[in-house]
């Protein structure tokens, strides 16, 4: 088992928590990765090591993501088929915590059923208020973007199976977007994950989290953002060739399904190809899959259009409001449906490929908070 900190000019508290770490499971290996602190804090690192910890050094600060890397590449070539525990180096993780998680992989290998572990907060009582909107924002953004729910989404304290550490290791992005695209991928991927209750730790009002509410949120959402700009094209070419067949014909039915023909092509190659990058040589599946989506949203636009209309709404406002209620159910459909993998295929050479065991467990219970005001062991932008 190994435990992975990432750590940025880290206090002397760091040294404690190594210590005992080694003192309540002295078969774990613990990996600290120092991210270009610098000599000021050369004595830190020094002590750690001379815990025995291995310290990874970077000349220069390369971030928390870059860090993660190292800790992954050392885990990979020097301890292969070791299980891998991530704990931020801020302090708000306890050994306790750390130790739980640890706990629950080794129960997993027994069982046969590798599962990335999540420690979670419950963040509830004396929270920060930056804390409690912004996981709230997150939680909901999160649900919206991939489908399933998760009370902790920017959670350090996580459990890798050695099966999954590649996987989690190649996923792309930096800063907090690689940590949530981690998570964003796991249902595509059929990776299982589960929740187990950590304390809440926050230092000085919770001032070293690096979310941003806003931003992240936004970074969060890109596969919809990207979806909306998809469904926007084809809307305006769906509108335009429907005024156009109208026009022409005189009859709404036949129109609807010329229009909808045309702007289904553009929408499936741009979704394919851009918002959810299904690459590769299931095409064919795809397209039968979408042809399906297609008619049921078909029928469904002809029933919302017909009725509105012989309601007496004219047909431009109707078209819109008919196209937003189909939105968000056409892409948790292609999502999920249409541009997921099939069982067996493959995305690259680490793609896992679901499977019955691809869920979420959570199973999150009040949780002991503590506020803590003094410096973190560490921080990592």
């Amino acid at each position: 088992m190994i435990v992975l900190i990432p750590a940025y000019e880290p206090g002397p508290r760091l040294a404690g928590v190594v210590a005992r770490l080694f003192g309540a499971d002295p078969d774990i290996e613990i990996v600290v990765v120092d991210d270009g602190s610098g000599a000021d804090f050369a004595t830190v690192f020094a002590m750690v090591e001379g815990l025995g910890a291995t310290v990874l050094r970077h000349d220069v600060n390369g971030g928390k993501v870059a860090a993660l890397r190292t800790g992954f590449d050392h885990a990979l070539a020097v301890h292969a088929g070791e299980d891998v525990v991530t704990a931020d180096a801020d302090g708000q993780h306890t050994v306790t915590d750390i130790l739980r998680v640890a706990d629950e992989l080794r129960a997993d290998a027994a069982a046969g059923a590798p599962t990335l572990v999540l420690g979670c907060r419950a963040f509830s009582g004396r929270v920060p208020l930056r804390s409690r909107a912004g996981n709230a924002v997150a939680r909901g953004v999160f649900r919206l973007a991939a489908g399933w729910s998760l009370s902790d989404t920017q959670t350090g304290l996580r459990g890798i199976p050695s099966e999954l550490l590649e996987w989690v290791r190649e996923q792309p992005g930096e800063r907090f977007a690689y940590e949530q695209n981690v998570l964003l991928r796991c249902r595509r991927a059929g990776v299982a994950t589960r929740e187990v209750p950590i304390e809440t730790v926050y230092l000085d009002g919770n001032a070293s989290s690096h979310f941003r509410p806003i931003v992240d949120s936004v970074r969060i959402m890109l596969p919809l953002l990207l979806f909306a700009g998809s469904s926007l094209v084809a809307f305006a070419v769906d509108t335009v060739m429907l005024l156009v067949l109208t026009a022409l014909t005189g009859v709404l039915v036949p129109s609807i399904v010329g229009a909808r023909v045309v702007s289904a092509s553009v929408n499936f190659a741009m979704n394919r190809r851009v918002v959810f990058r299904a690459r590769g040589s299931g095409m064919p599946r795809q397209l039968a899959r979408y042809a399906v989506l297609a008619v049921a949203l078909l029928a469904s636009n002809i029933v919302w259009l017909d009725a509105l209309t012989r309601y007496g709404v004219p047909l431009v406002p109707a078209k819109v409001v008919t196209e937003a209620v189909l939105f968000v159910t056409s892409y948790g459909v292609q999502r999920s449906f249409v541009f997921g993998r099939a069982p067996g295929a493959q995305e690259g050479r680490n793609q896992l490929g679901p499977r019955p065991s691809a869920r979420h467990s959570n199973r999150i219970a009040a949780a002991t908070r503590m506020e803590v005001n003094e410096h973190p062991i560490g921080r990592n932008p």
